[in-house]
């Protein structure tokens, strides 16, 4: 029997155990899965999922040219900066590191204070934005790390990569299914790195960053 894994987050689907909480019994071939099976971790669905020791299409090692600094170098607006900062502040916990943790969400909220209040991004618009980040965005950024031999940022990279394909998973999702997708149960964030997931039940260690379930937060207000 056949094992499938999911090309965003790295579940595995295996036949011969199946899934059984979830009514797929053990044995069950991966073409008699229901079509509208998702990923129990990040919501894929089976379109996302490769044959074990095959290679996804989407995933081909090309050549990538490093992006000349100098043409794409820019003012950083407060809203980005804090971004940024939350985003380091964040990384300095997972390094157990909580005085420059703490800094680090100073400086974000100061940044926070002194932004524009920000426009609701259009739906289509930030599909968009999520595809140009996974096309070229990471791409570029992976090939200067790996150009600088830095391994820190490539491992950030890795998680950023993975949650940006998961998120942009769940808009497609909610493109075709809207407030469905929703209905009836939780919405979780991992606010280590941002991992959603969507369910009522979630993983006992965040699939992406790895860090204890206690470091997930539950969406209010939706």
């Amino acid at each position: 029997m056949e094992k499938y894994l999911c090309s965003i987050c790295g579940y595995i689907y295996d036949e011969a155990k199946g899934i059984p909480e979830s009514g797929i019994a053990p044995g069950t071939l991966w073409e008699d899965v229901p079509k509208d099976w998702v990923c129990p971790l990040c919501g894929a669905t089976k379109e996302e999922f490769i044959k074990q020791g095959e290679s996804a299409t989407t995933t081909e090692n090309k050549p990538v040219s490093v992006i000349e600094l100098s043409s794409d170098m820019k003012e950083l607006s407060p809203l980005e900066m804090s971004a940024l900062c939350t985003n380091l502040a964040r990384g300095c916990e997972k390094q157990y590191k909580p005085e420059e943790a703490s800094l680090f969400t100073k400086l974000a909220e100061y940044f926070k204070k002194a932004a524009a209040p920000a426009k609701e991004p259009e739906f289509d618009n930030l599909l968009e934005l999520i595809e140009n980040d996974l096309k070229e965005g990471f791409p570029n950024a992976n090939a200067i790390a790996s150009s600088e031999k830095d391994r820190g940022a490539m491992r950030a990279l890795v998680w950023s990569e993975k949650v940006t394909r998961i998120l942009n998973s769940i808009l497609s999702r909610y493109e075709k299914e809207g407030d469905a997708l929703l209905d009836n149960t939780g919405v979780y964030v991992c606010t280590i790195c941002g991992y959603i997931y969507i369910g009522d039940t979630i993983p006992d260690i965040c699939p992406v960053c790895k860090v204890p379930n206690w470091k997930f937060e539950k969406i209010e207000g939706r």
